[in-house]
């Protein structure tokens, strides 16, 4: 949708985040999450938070949780340092390198902290990419397809090993 200028204009993006964000949809995700083992008899359980879904995946994977088993997230929107920091499953990251929401910052913090967290992490960096590349890619772009490709079969290689 957002990929339609004409669409993308009739998009209310601010009334969508308002319904989407973490203390609205926090407790549903993370009782839904905990049903997964408990309930429904999983064994284990991975995450995948692309853009906005990013701090649902590291929330879910943080200290004294036992709610997944890993987490993936590309171009990770409204990811604090704070659930960086707590997060205790393994963690891949997908960055592009154009991401005004992934900053500079952020990233450093990521590749400082969680290495040392006692988790496996994944840090793989998309050069020429920008935000959004693993999930609306142009696949009329070679770049963008190759990244939209490479990063599909990362979460999928990395999901492979962990879960299993």
């Amino acid at each position: 949708m957002l990929l339609d200028p004409e669409k993308e204009k009739d998009f209310d993006f601010q009334g969508f985040l308002q319904r989407n964000n973490k203390e609205t949809r926090g407790a549903s995700i993370h009782n839904f999450a905990g049903k997964l083992k408990k309930e429904m008899g999983f064994k284990k359980v991975g995450a995948v938070g692309y853009c906005w879904g990013a701090w649902a995946a590291f929330q879910l994977g943080g200290k004294d949780k036992d709610l997944i088993d890993a987490l993936s997230t590309a171009h990770p929107t409204f990811l604090t340092k704070e659930e960086i920091n707590n997060v205790a499953v393994p963690v891949q990251i997908l960055a592009p390198e154009t991401d005004p929401r992934f900053t500079p910052e952020l990233k450093e913090h990521a590749n400082r902290v969680i290495p040392t967290l006692g988790v496996e992490y994944d840090y793989q960096y998309f050069p020429g990419l920008a935000h959004g590349f693993a999930c609306r890619a142009d696949e009329g772009n070679e770049r963008e397809k190759r990244g939209l490709e490479r990063a599909k079969n990362a979460v999928s290689g990395w999901f492979g090993v962990m879960l299993h």
